[in-house]
């Protein structure tokens, strides 16, 4: 038993007259019941564990305050941020990620790597999208690509900039002109300005919708020219054929919302650069998702 203002003892003995080895020994005895007491074995909200204190409110040491973003989380923040990286980074399964983190001696399910990709990457998303606004390429490549969703055909309309940038995405049920109308304004919506130069294949929507939207911009439509919104598509394919399938148009486009700001990040050309650039640029890069996710200040 320890109790406040007069320290005694677990025997019952006052410890102001025992040595000091005693105190440190009652102290460490202390925190040892604490780490073998049990825990709550959800997995979203469980309580921090005292033992994670260890002796700093008896050293009179500070605990590192937590971000507001990661409350009532149990696992530590680098974790989390870890997971939902692996998982949004590199074309994995849930489940390869709860393999993944289960080598590092890190037990989570992979129903809890979901719910933290869905939760943390949309905020993870949305900061780098608002970091980015305005300051992608001024040279728009549109293209849209069918996917099938419980059998019946749905396009995704994809838009990136010269360097390959992606610069917004949208799910529709039509490849027409209204289609493209509403992928034409949420990209001057997003991007704040219309492009200098916009290059469509040959499907004759992109045109009648630009006449309306962006009248004054030039469209170029040769054949070859969008072969870099064509490639665009291709980590979404390799996704879809990991995750077996999009289960809906919501899930399709909440997937690629959060996947493609992501994928910007981590974006770094290798064709033109000597390897030591590229190493400082990828260095850059990862200290930026640290921004972006707080592990700092976590």
């Amino acid at each position: 038993m320890i109790s406040i203002g007069l320290i005694t003892a677990v025997d019952g003995s006052n410890l102001e007259t025992a040595p000091i080895f005693s105190v440190i020994e009652e102290l460490e005895n202390w925190a040892g019941q604490l780490k073998a007491s049990p825990e709550p074995t959800s997995g979203r909200h469980r309580n921090v564990n005292p033992a994670a204190i260890g002796l700093c409110d008896f050293c009179g040491m500070t605990q590192t305050v937590r971000d507001p973003l990661y409350r009532r989380h149990r696992f530590p923040a680098e974790v989390i941020a870890h997971a939902v990286w692996l998982y949004l980074r590199f074309p994995l399964s849930l489940r390869m990620v709860e393999d993944l983190l289960a080598a590092r001696g890190i037990a989570v399910s992979h129903q809890t790597v979901r719910l933290w990709a869905e939760k943390f990457g949309r905020r993870f998303a949305n900061e780098i999208r608002r970091r980015s606004a305005g300051k992608l390429g001024d040279k728009w490549y549109l293209d849209e690509v069918v996917i099938s969703i419980g059998g019946k055909k749905h396009w995704l309309w994809r838009a990136v900039d010269q360097d390959g940038f992606v610069l917004d995405v949208l799910v529709q049920s039509r490849r027409n002109t209204k289609a493209a109308k509403r992928l034409m304004r949420k990209l001057l919506k997003g991007q704040g300005q219309a492009p200098r130069v916009m290059i469509t294949d040959k499907l004759g929507s992109y045109g009648a919708a630009k006449r309306d939207i962006m009248p004054g911009v030039e469209q170029r439509s040769h054949k070859g020219l969008n072969n870099r919104a064509e490639n665009s598509h291709q980590p979404t394919r390799r996704r879809e054929r990991i995750m077996k399938g999009f289960k809906s148009a919501r899930h399709l486009q909440r997937f690629v919302s959060i996947h493609d700001p992501v994928a910007n990040l981590f974006h770094i050309p290798r064709h033109d650069i000597p390897s030591h650039h590229h190493r400082e640029l990828r260095t850059a890069a990862l200290q930026r998702w640290s921004e972006i996710a707080r592990l700092q200040a976590a």
